[in-house]
């Protein structure tokens, strides 16, 4: 199952939990999750207040889960989520994490303050004191790095920062993505200006 089914999944679980049944015809077409609805039928003055709430407030402590078409499993957490208002597709989150466990093995934890989601791309965008941490001894920062949901693709576009196994490491664009042709093999490169100061282990270590 791909992530976009595995995501849709997941929030129509969440949201017939946890949203009042008064306001699930609006909440429906809000985020595309029912057939159902029938826009000529009367709505209920408290089911549209409850529906405006669920609009302001959004969804707090939320967990979804998804497997990309390359098979690496993605997790994102966030305190909240809110539709945009412009398009009710983008999913605006606070405290946003994304933990990618990849098919060898090798785990992703990625943070920021903020992040958004397009559900029609099938992407995310994080923002505000991003952190990229890896179990094989990467852990940088950056201003923002862009993911797919549907394939493994995370891209820091910007510059980034921090230590690598063999010591400090800078570069000005950041890349993790797998191989098409090999999907068990995931690449993470640095370029654009990459700077590495070796730190050698003391005799100690």
């Amino acid at each position: 199952m791909g992530w976009h089914d595995n995501f849709h999944s997941w929030l129509v679980a969440w949201m017939k939990i946890v949203l009042p049944l008064a306001a699930l015809g609006l909440l429906s077409t809000l985020f595309l999750i029912s057939e159902r609805f029938d826009p000529a039928e009367t709505t209920p003055p408290a089911a549209l207040k409850l529906a405006q709430r669920a609009r302001d407030e959004g969804a707090t402590d939320v967990t979804l889960a998804g497997v990309t078409r390359d098979g690496h499993e993605v997790i994102l957490q966030t305190a909240r989520f809110v539709p945009s208002a412009t398009d009710t597709r983008r999913l605006n989150a606070e405290n946003l994490q994304a933990h990618l466990r990849l098919r060898k093995g090798t785990r992703v934890e990625v943070a920021a303050r903020a992040g958004e989601l397009d559900q029609r791309q099938n992407t995310a965008r994080l923002s505000g004191n991003v952190t990229f941490d890896t179990s094989t001894g990467y852990s940088m920062k950056s201003d923002r790095l862009d993911m797919r949901l549907d394939l493994l693709h995370v891209v820091s576009p910007g510059p980034v920062s921090g230590t690598a196994p063999g010591g400090n490491l800078s570069a000005g664009r950041m890349v993790l993505s797998g191989n098409k042709q090999s999907p068990h093999d995931v690449h993470l490169l640095f370029t654009n200006g990459v700077k590495l100061i070796y730190q050698p282990k003391s005799s100690g270590e």
